[in-house]
C-alpha cells in the first residue's frame, strides 16, 4: 500500500544530476575499453611530440562507445598540449566534401567559411596555410563516415585531407574514421587507401556484467539513494543486453526515472521499466535501421516477413532480387549476425545437419512501423 512518505512532492525529483542520462553525456568512469582506449593513445601520441598521428579505424556495433573513447583520448591530449586541435564531423549532417571541410574550418579559423561564391580549394588552402602558420596537429574524427560513401564524398574527403602535406608540405592531419562495419572503408579509391593505412580497433559488444556495471555507476551518480533497487537495475541490464546498445540502457534509465516521477514515486519499480523499453527500443530500432545498406535492409525484412527461413532459401531470394552471388552474400550474412541484424541456428536437416535457419533482428510489426 503506497503511504503519504511514499509520494514524491511537486518540487521534488528523483535525478540527482540529470545530465548523466543524456546521450551526449561523456562520462568520468569509462571502464571495459582499455585496450581500445590504449590503442587510440598509441595512434594520435606522435601528435603531443609535433608529429603527423596514426591514422584510425574504429568499428563495432552501434553503442559500444566509439565515439566516446575518441572523445574521452581527445579530452586528455587538451590536458597535455595546446599543439593539436580535435575536430568531430558527424557525417550524418555533414556528408558532402564542402560541408566537412566547413565544419574543419570553423573548429580551425574560429570563423565559418563563405557559403557561397568561394570555391573549396581556396577555403582549403586557406585552412591549410592556418595549420602550418600555427604550427598545428589537426586531428579529425569522422563519425558514421559510412554517410560519406552513401552520397559519394568519401574518396575526396579523406583525398584532401590525407595527401594535404603534399601540397602543403609541413601540415600535419591524422584521420580517425568510426563506422559500424569496416568493411565499408575498403571501398575507399586506392590513392587514399594507400596513405589511409589506419591503426584499427575493434569494439565488440558488451557483455551482460559490463554493461551492469555501466549503469550501476550512472545510477549511482545520476539518481539519488534508494531510487533504483538491484533487482529493477538488473531488469534495466537485461533489456539492454538484448540489444547490445548500451545507449538503449541510457535513454531507458532516464525514461523509467521520469515514469516514476509521473506517478509520484519515489522508486522506480520494474513496471516503470517495462514502459520505458517500449520507447527506447523503438528508438534504438529507428537508429539500428538507419545504418544498414539497402542489401542489408532486403535480407532483414526477408527474414522478418518469413518468420525463419533457410539460407539457401533466403539466398535465392537475394540473388534474384540484387544479381549478387553467394560468396558476398555469406558475407553479408555473417556480419549481420555478429552485428545483432539476423540470427542463426541449425537445423539439423540438409547436408549433415548444417542447413541454416535465418531469423531477423526485427519483428514484422516494428519493420512495418520503421518502413512507413
Amino acid at each position: 500500500m503506497t503511504t503519504e512518505k511514499d509520494m514524491l512532492m511537486w518540487d521534488e525529483t528523483l535525478f540527482r544530476e540529470s545530465d548523466i542520462f543524456e546521450l551526449d553525456y561523456l562520462p568520468d568512469y569509462f571502464p571495459h575499453r582499455d585496450n581500445q582506449l590504449n590503442s587510440i593513445r598509441y595512434a594520435l601520441k606522435p601528435a603531443v611530440r609535433g608529429g603527423r598521428p596514426l591514422n584510425c579505424l574504429l568499428y563495432g556495433p552501434p553503442g559500444t562507445g566509439k565515439t566516446s573513447a575518441a572523445l574521452k583520448i581527445f579530452d586528455e591530449l587538451k590536458e597535455y598540449t595546446d599543439k593539436v586541435i580535435t575536430v568531430k564531423v558527424n557525417c550524418q549532417i555533414d556528408s558532402t566534401r564542402f560541408a566537412v571541410i566547413s565544419r574543419i574550418y570553423k573548429s580551425v579559423l574560429n570563423i565559418a567559411p563563405p557559403a557561397s561564391g568561394v570555391s573549396f580549394n581556396r577555403i582549403f588552402d586557406k585552412l591549410a596555410k592556418k595549420l602550418i602558420d600555427t604550427d598545428k596537429v589537426l586531428i579529425v574524427v569522422l563519425d558514421d563516415i559510412n554517410y560519406l560513401f552513401y552520397e559519394g564524398h568519401a574518396d575526396e574527403v579523406m583525398y584532401s585531407l590525407l595527401r594535404a602535406h603534399e601540397q602543403y608540405p609541413g601540415s600535419k592531419i591524422g584521420v580517425m574514421a568510426i563506422v559500424n562495419d569496416p568493411e565499408v572503408i575498403y571501398g575507399l579509391d586506392k590513392r587514399v587507401a594507400s596513405v589511409f593505412l589506419p591503426e584499427e580497433v575493434e569494439f565488440p559488444r558488451y557483455e551482460w556484467s559490463e554493461i551492469d556495471d555501466i549503469l550501476a555507476d550512472r545510477i549511482q551518480r545520476g539518481f539519488f539513494p534508494g531510487v533504483v533497487s538491484d533487482s529493477v537495475r538488473e531488469s534495466m541490464t537485461d533489456y539492454v543486453a538484448e540489444n547490445g546498445d548500451l545507449r538503449v540502457g541510457i535513454d531507458l534509465m532516464k525514461r523509467s526515472g521520469l515514469n516514476a516521477e509521473k506517478r509520484s514515486s519515489r522508486k522506480i519499480d520494474v513496471e516503470d521499466v517495462n514502459k520505458a523499453y517500449a520507447a527506447s527500443r523503438s528508438l534504438y530500432l529507428s537508429r539500428m535501421f538507419s545504418v544498414l545498406t539497402d542489401h542489408e535492409k532486403y535480407l532483414a525484412i526477408q527474414a522478418s516477413e518469413a518468420g525463419e527461413i533457410s539460407a539457401g532459401d533466403l539466398y535465392e531470394k537475394f540473388r534474384d532480387h540484387t544479381g549478387i552471388g553467394y560468396t558476398r552474400f555469406y558475407e553479408i550474412v555473417n556480419k549481420m549476425i555478429s552485428a545483432g541484424y539476423l540470427t542463426a541456428d541449425f537445423s539439423g536437416k540438409g547436408s549433415k545437419g548444417r542447413t541454416r535457419m535465418i531469423r531477423s533482428g526485427f519483428k514484422k510489426e516494428e519493420l512495418d512501423e520503421l518502413l512507413k
